[in-house]
C-alpha cells in the first residue's frame, strides 16, 4: 500500500529538536506496525496536495493547531480534496483536525466545545466493532489535544467510539472514511511538552489533570494497527 499523509501543521520550533516534526512521528509509529507501507508526505498547510488522487492508494491527515472553521485558503483546498476523495471512494483516515474536517466537508458541523480543552489521555467507549477492529476492548485510551468538536454528524455516519466529553470520538463515514479525535502518533512526552507550551491558553488546572493522565495506559499501537488495516482493505 502507498499511503499519502497530508500534513496540516508543523511542530513548534522550540519542540522540534527533541521530538522531530510530524512526518517523523508518523514514520516512527507506522514503522513499528507496518514497515512495508510506502509513505508519501504532502504538506497541505503549504498547499502541496497531490495533483492526482490516485498518486496513493489511501490517505491520512495529521492534526493542526488551526481550526476547521478558520478562513484559510489551504483549509478550503484540503476540504475540496477530501470531497474529491469521498466521491471517488478513496480511503481516508482523518486524525483530530482531519477528523473534524471530514465532518465539515461532508455536511456536518464543528464548534469550539463549551467543555473546554481535551488534553492528555482520554478514554472512549467502543460502540461498534467493524471487522478490522474486531479485537478492540470495550474502552480505548488515546492521547488527545483539542478544543473543537464535531457537534453535528454528516450523513451516512456510524459512531464507532464515544465518551461523555467527546460523543463522536471515532466515526465511520460511508464505507471509506474514518475520523478519530485522538492522536495515535503522539507520545506521552510530546503531549506533556505541548501542554506546557500552551500554558498561555489552557487553564493550569486542566493541564495538571491532563499531565496526570499521562501515567495511564495508551492504546496508540493498537489503534494505528486498526487504521492501517481499514485503509488496506477499503
Amino acid at each position: 500500500m502507498i499511503l499519502g499523509i497530508l500534513i496540516c501543521d508543523q511542530v513548534q520550533p522550540a519542540l522540534r529538536n527533541e521530538f522531530g516534526d510530524y512526518p517523523q512521528m508518523f514514520s516512527d509509529i507506522l514503522g513499528q506496525i507496518e514497515p512495508q507501507v510506502e509513505i508519501r508526505y504532502f504538506s497541505a498547510v503549504e498547499q502541496q496536495l497531490p495533483s492526482d488522487i490516485d498518486q496513493c492508494d489511501a490517505y491520512m491527515t495529521s492534526g493542526s493547531k488551526c481550526g476547521v472553521n478558520d478562513d484559510l485558503v489551504w483549509i478550503r483546498e484540503l476540504e475540496d480534496f477530501i470531497r474529491r476523495l469521498y466521491q471517488a471512494n478513496k480511503a481516508l483516515v482523518g486524525i483530530c483536525f482531519g477528523h473534524q474536517l471530514i465532518a465539515k466537508a461532508l455536511g456536518g458541523q464543528v464548534e469550539k466545545s463549551a467543555k473546554g480543552w481535551g488534553i492528555g489521555i482520554a478514554e472512549s467507549q467502543v460502540q461498534v466493532r467493524p471487522d478490522w477492529m474486531s479485537v478492540a476492548p470495550n474502552n480505548v485510551n488515546l492521547i488527545v489535544s483539542h478544543q473543537d468538536q464535531i457537534v453535528e454528524l454528516p450523513p451516512a455516519t456510524t459512531v464507532l467510539m464515544s465518551s461523555d466529553f467527546c460523543p463522536y470520538s471515532m466515526i465511520l463515514v460511508g464505507q471509506c472514511f474514518i475520523g478519530i479525535q485522538g492522536h495515535p502518533e503522539f507520545s506521552r512526552q510530546y503531549s506533556l511538552a505541548l501542554m506546557n507550551a500552551r500554558r498561555d491558553r489552557i487553564p493550569a488546572a486542566v493541564i495538571e489533570t491532563g499531565a496526570s493522565s499521562l501515567n495511564g495506559k495508551v492504546d496508540d499501537l493498537a489503534v494505528m494497527k486498526w487504521l492501517v488495516k481499514f485503509l488496506d482493505q477499503v
